[in-house]
């Protein structure tokens, strides 16, 4: 497998249709970037419209005539989630990116925890409203893209909304694995039914997001530029980032089931290649147990 992957590896994309969420800033931007790039029809399903417009204006003004069209989709609310769904044309390419990161114990419009609400129930919902047409799709996928921190995750199945002690990092990364977790059962339960789509996860490594903001002084401080020449080796560019998840979506070889990440230490930076994930990630049980459970979530 080429461990040098980069940008001028993605094919010609002319014909099909990716819905990406959270496009209109960081990683979510710098994949539809390219994705508009290469000709396919990219849809940004954004929480804030105006946001998102202004995201599919740099885009056009960079490829001109690009097909890029916005549909409003709040992953925090479940109506919103299934409004975006039945607005949305048919599928090639879904790409679950939006994430939130909150000190604060926050909770979505139904009442979750807001990581867990919205990092991977609201993707959940939204894959499950789309998979028919997915499914409809030759060569179709499924890109969840998760982070290093799904490492520490653990998912707290009697308390998974975190009533009882909450701490940030930990809420993150419950839902962090909880996208690992779910992207892994998915391509079993794809696989079973014989059908052509495959589910195949992401993350960035460490890459300049908005999130940084959330994080502590330190990791803000292997953001700033004027600090580049000295970390680069630990924080690399949203563009950089992105290439995980284009390559899980668009390379030839990839295969259902697998994780790509950067290549470089402690899968921080580099180019994107096949990585293994926590060995909880890997728990079938979990796996299908955590899917029983959102389904009852979101009914």
């Amino acid at each position: 497998m080429n461990d040098q992957w980069t940008a001028a590896d993605v094919p010609d994309q002319r014909g099909r249709v990716v819905v990406i969420t959270g496009a209109n800033t960081g990683l979510g931007l710098a994949t539809a970037r390219l994705f508009a790039a290469r000709g396919a029809s990219v849809v940004l399903a954004c929480r804030d419209p105006a946001k998102a417009a202004a995201a599919a204006s740099t885009i056009t003004a960079a490829t001109p005539g690009a097909d890029v069209r916005c549909a409003e989709c709040d992953l925090a609310s479940l109506d919103s989630v299934r409004r975006a769904a039945a607005d949305l044309p048919a599928v090639d390419v879904l790409i679950n990116n939006a994430g939130v990161m909150s000190r604060e114990h926050r909770r979505t419009v139904d009442g979750f925890e807001l990581h867990f609400g919205t990092n991977h129930l609201g993707h959940f919902a939204l894959t499950t409203l789309l998979l028919e047409r997915l499914r409809a799709a030759p060569g179709s996928r499924v890109v969840t893209v998760s982070s290093v921190s799904h490492r520490q995750g653990m998912i707290h199945f009697d308390d998974l909304q975190l009533e009882r002690g909450y701490r940030w990092r930990a809420a993150y990364a419950q839902s962090k694995l909880a996208n690992l977790l779910f992207a892994y059962e998915l391509q079993r339960r794809l696989a079973a039914s014989g059908a052509p789509t495959i589910s195949v996860a992401a993350h960035p490594g460490n890459a300049e997001t908005d999130l940084i903001r959330e994080m502590g002084a330190q990791r803000r401080m292997l953001g700033n530029p004027v600090l580049r020449r000295v970390t680069s080796w630990l924080v690399q560019s949203a563009e950089m980032g992105a290439l995980a998840t284009v390559r899980a979506a668009v390379d030839p070889q990839a295969c259902g089931g697998e994780f790509y990440g950067p290549s470089g230490w402690k899968e921080f930076t580099g180019a994107p290649v096949v990585v293994r994930s926590s060995r909880r990630s890997y728990d079938e049980e979990d796996q299908r147990r955590l899917w029983s459970v959102s389904e009852q979530l979101i009914t």
